[in-house]
């Protein structure tokens, strides 16, 4: 059966909406910052079919375990949209790929990303590669690979979205977890650097779209504009928990994410015991208390989709703390006895926060 061409001279890929000339560009753009997040284990270099990591550098465990992590950061890409700003996206996604890697006790050891775009715009590209393969320094990774995707006619020319997995490896008899746990041990909390990456469908709900503030608008009690607040950059905790390890007896981490501090908190805390957390030990951040008071969100809302301030937790020993506190303080790290663990009791969950936020 004969066809008839279509209008305007015979169909290609660029006329379908794809540049694979800028494709190109944004790879040699974005090469030299995936350099500076080489290990010793990684073979060749960017542009080849698969990346390659010398497992030989596992020959001296006993057992090792990998571990593998997949995430993106959800709805933050429309701030970041927004705001004509790129690269600190990157490290959120590092953030929250690595930071659920290192929970069970493992050792970052490399990563891959995954952009999608509507249009390649190969500086944008960079930069979103720029910010990855900075936040993969931070959690003592490689970046040895990765895809950009160009989606014309369904994305819009300006949208965007990353997504990333991560392996790392840790000794089988070294694993952190809830068969650790012992009533009587500390909960540590560690601070958060604001929102993160989660939560934000909330977030832009109820300060863009209801209460209609600017991103440029500058906001008294956040000490910058709103949208600088919203970007501010996912803290990576990887090394800090690594030094804690090193340092002294941890049980299990929680990575606060999704779901809020209870929740996440309740994941690692084994059936019989229940971990108490004092609100009355922080104060969360200028922007919990601006996305509550204008969105009139109730508290057990903001909880339950907020990190509320804390990003990390570790649980270890009561007798480790004072270890455990002055390792993260000698790494910058604020951090403090939050709770502890105790008996079932009363309580039906495996975590609870209990008392008021300090003022």
């Amino acid at each position: 059966m004969s066809q008839t061409p279509l209008a305007g001279g015979g169909a290609s890929y660029a006329a379908a909406g794809v540049d694979i000339e800028a494709g190109d560009r944004a790879v040699e753009l974005m090469k030299e910052w995936v350099k500076k997040t080489q290990r010793p284990e990684v073979l060749g270099g960017l542009g080849g079919f698969a990346g390659l990591f010398d497992a030989s550098a596992l020959k001296n465990y006993d057992r090792p375990l990998l571990a593998s992590a997949t995430d993106g950061v959800g709805t933050k890409v429309d701030i970041a949209r927004r705001m004509g700003v790129y690269d600190s996206i990157g490290h959120d996604l590092v953030a929250m790929v690595m930071d659920d890697i290192v929970v069970c006790g493992a050792e970052p050891l490399f990563m891959t990303d995954y952009i999608c775009v509507g249009k390649v715009h190969p500086e944008r590209v960079a930069a979103l590669v720029k910010g990855i393969a900075e936040g993969c320094v931070l959690a003592g990774c490689a970046l040895v690979g990765g895809e950009t995707a160009e989606h014309p006619g369904l994305l819009g020319p300006d949208d965007f979205d990353v997504a990333g997995a991560g392996t790392g490896v840790v000794e089988a008899d070294r694993m952190l977890g809830a068969d650790r746990i012992r009533e009587g041990d500390a909960v540590i909390a560690m601070a958060s650097s604001g929102l993160h990456s989660n939560g934000y469908s909330l977030v832009r709900h109820v300060l863009l779209d209801r209460a209609g503030l600017d991103l440029d608008r500058r906001i008294d009690e956040l000490g910058r504009t709103l949208g600088e607040e919203l970007l501010e950059p996912t803290k990576i905790y990887s090394l800090d928990c690594l030094a804690l390890i090193r340092t002294t007896e941890v049980h299990a981490f929680s990575h606060v994410t999704g779901g809020g501090l209870a929740a996440n908190l309740a994941r690692v805390v084994p059936d019989g015991l229940h971990a108490v957390v004092d609100r009355s030990t922080w104060t969360p951040a200028p922007v919990f208390d601006l996305v509550g008071r204008t969105g009139s969100v109730e508290r057990a809302e903001l909880e339950k989709t907020l990190n509320m301030g804390v990003g990390m937790i570790a649980i270890v020993p009561q007798e480790s703390t004072d270890v455990a506190l002055a390792t993260l303080a000698d790494r910058g790290v604020d951090a403090w006895v939050a709770g502890e663990i105790t008996g079932r009791g009363e309580h039906t969950t495996g975590a609870a926060l209990v008392g008021d936020y300090a003022d």
